[in-house]
């Protein structure tokens, strides 16, 4: 009988064997700006960051990485970015037949309201939607930075290539050492990358469903409607949380016009979300932003996109399963339906372990380095996020700190995921139930 490897392994083994050819490559003399060999672990950490589209680096991508390596850096964050569950389906097509099912129920289980026959569908999408965006984006950035900024024209288009891709698939890389601090008050620029951040992070199921049923909301799927709604909660509320702590901070958004405020507030919550980029010096936020950023850091985005956290979804789930409770009432319901039990399992499972995970790398990071708790917590959220946000200490870690943060960018990128299908795979029925008993809680 022959062995089979588990879809959800093989997907995070095709991550791994990515990673290491990009750090191969990144190693080359050749990918450096003065042609010297790069360090293991500097070529290794950007290359975990890149596969895992986070974006922190340990050296400033636009002047310590060559032409060629900035090439490789956007190669490996666009493979990344198209998701696990593109991913999972081409490599069933090429191992055999019968994997083919296993792969679509790991598409099931990221975008329940996907039947089995929509997998080639989705797949398109992802495709056609990406490279759309992408090239839609970079244009009106090449645009913007040739007319309004002066570059020439090579320059604006590498600029805006690089910029483009990186937005929408959620990476954060950015070839300027501000990333895009020194577009604060650029609507034209930023808002453009608010798009393609949107799109691209709020997962492709939805997409699917809209693409499908535009004009008709009272059929979209429950998790499109929650994460539609997920969404819609987190950009408001972080939009105006962070216009109430930061609005007198005179290193954000103290001494800007209100039109700036506002620009660069929302620009902020969209990031924050996983996709890395600021136009505000995030050393310089209030201790209250930074606690706002710890939680979108961990939700991130919509399932089977390009965006991290353990996602919309499961929060959502999670919140209904509380007012559930709160009302006595025995189902968690939401839009005139019933979330399914092993749904809530599995969202508190991804949840819990997703928190443990956090905790081990602070303690592991706190234990080897003299830097405050509140900045390795935000470190280490962002890393298991795949966000790429920073307070500036990614450089300064020692070695064995450095490789931890890989360890959770990785976790971050494959493991929850990896972790939810295999829960959706193996469950089956016991033939027997023990007998029930209640447990005090709390």
């Amino acid at each position: 009988m022959k062995s089979r490897l588990h879809p959800a392994r093989a997907v995070a083994l095709v991550f791994l064997v990515v990673i290491l050819l990009g750090s191969a490559l990144l190693m080359l003399p050749i990918a450096h700006t003065e042609g010297n060999p790069v360090p293991w672990v500097t070529a290794w950490f950007t290359a975990v960051s890149a596969v895992c589209v986070t974006g922190l680096v340990v050296v400033d991508t636009g002047t310590y990485w060559s032409p060629f390596g900035q090439a490789v850096i956007l190669l490996l964050f666009q493979l990344g970015g198209f998701g696990m569950m593109t991913v999972a389906t081409l490599l069933g097509l090429m191992v055999n037949r019968s994997f083919r099912l296993r792969t679509k129920m790991i598409a099931q289980f990221e975008a329940r309201s996907l039947g089995l026959g929509d997998l080639a569908s989705v797949a398109r999408l992802v495709l056609v939607v990406t490279f759309a965006m992408e090239l839609l984006i970079a244009l009106v950035l090449t645009l913007r930075l040739h007319l309004s900024y002066d570059l020439p024209w090579a320059e604006a288009v590498w600029s805006g290539l690089f910029h483009a891709v990186s937005a929408f698939n959620n990476a954060g890389f950015s070839i300027h050492p501000d990333s895009l601090m020194r577009y604060a008050s650029d609507a034209l620029i930023l808002l453009p990358v608010m798009t393609a951040i949107v799109i691209g992070g709020i997962g492709f199921p939805v997409l699917h469903d809209l693409r499908n049923r535009l004009r008709d909301p009272r059929h979209w799927s429950l998790h499109t409607k929650l994460t539609l709604a997920g969404t819609a909660i987190l950009l408001l509320g972080g939009f105006f949380s962070l216009l109430l702590f930061e609005w007198s901070n005179a290193a954000t958004l103290g001494p800007m016009p209100l039109a700036d405020k506002v620009l660069s507030a929302a620009f902020a919550s969209v990031s924050a979300r996983t996709a890395g980029f600021n136009s505000l010096d995030i050393a310089a936020l209030t201790h209250e932003s930074w606690a706002l950023h710890y939680f979108l850091m961990f939700v991130g985005g919509g399932s089977a996109g390009t965006a991290g956290g353990v996602k919309v979804g499961t929060v959502a789930i999670l919140a209904l399963l509380v007012i559930a409770e709160i009302r006595g009432h025995s189902d968690s319901e939401a839009f005139g339906r019933r979330v399914g039990a092993s749904a809530q399992r599995q969202a508190i499972t991804v949840l819990v372990l997703g928190s443990a995970m956090i905790v081990l790398g602070t303690l592991v990071i706190l234990r080897e380095t003299d830097f405050p708790t509140d900045q390795v917590i935000f470190e280490v959220i962002s890393a298991f996020g795949t966000v790429g946000l920073s307070t500036g200490i990614t450089a300064d870690l020692p070695e064995s700190s450095q490789l931890m943060l890989t360890l959770l960018m990785y976790i971050g990128r494959v493991g929850t995921i990896t972790l939810a299908a295999s829960l959706a795979l193996g469950e089956h029925r016991m033939p027997y139930r023990y007998p029930e008993e209640h447990p005090i809680v709390g």
